[in-house]
């Protein structure tokens, strides 16, 4: 008993299959880089703009950015207290705690109640030295007993 195979047919929609000549065209067409330089000039005009180029401007999710120096009454920094609403005095000094914070406040009573502080807000290195008053947001820690993101700084002597 032998089977009889079957012919094979020819496929009933033709435009099913295609041929690899298709694939020598360029995919980068002058047409196409043309339309990604201007999608990229775009971009990045309308970026500039949402960013707010003005700095200190109202847009900002950091608040009013004011001032800068580092002399008696200098305010520094956002004027947003509900995300900065802790307060706290001292003389900025000089470095963290085992890697927690870069700079320190030195308050009265003591090495124990030292303030650990950082900031990507204000450059606290210009006040070295000076009495302040900062208002930040505590953060969590696990080596200093108080550490704060520092968002605002007023020289006080």
């Amino acid at each position: 008993m032998e089977k009889e195979m079957a012919p094979i047919s020819e496929p009933e929609n033709p435009e099913v299959l295609h041929s690899m000549s298709d694939m020598s065209k360029p995919l980068f067409t002058k047409s196409v880089l043309l339309i990604l330089f201007v999608v990229a000039v775009l971009g990045v005009g309308s970026g500039y703009m949402l960013s707010g180029s003005k700095a200190g401007s109202s847009s900002s999710p950091l608040g009013n950015l004011v001032g800068s120096g580092a002399s008696k009454g200098t305010v520094e920094g956002s004027d947003d207290m509900k995300t900065f609403k802790d307060t706290t005095e001292g003389v900025v000094t000089e470095g963290g705690i085992d890697g927690e914070g870069q700079f320190h406040l030195v308050r009265p009573g003591g090495v124990s109640q030292s303030v650990y502080m950082t900031s990507s807000i204000v450059d606290l290195s210009k006040y070295m030295g000076k009495k302040v008053k900062v208002w930040g947001q505590t953060q969590a820690s696990t080596k200093a007993g108080w550490l704060m993101d520092v968002g605002r700084v007023q020289v006080l002597e």
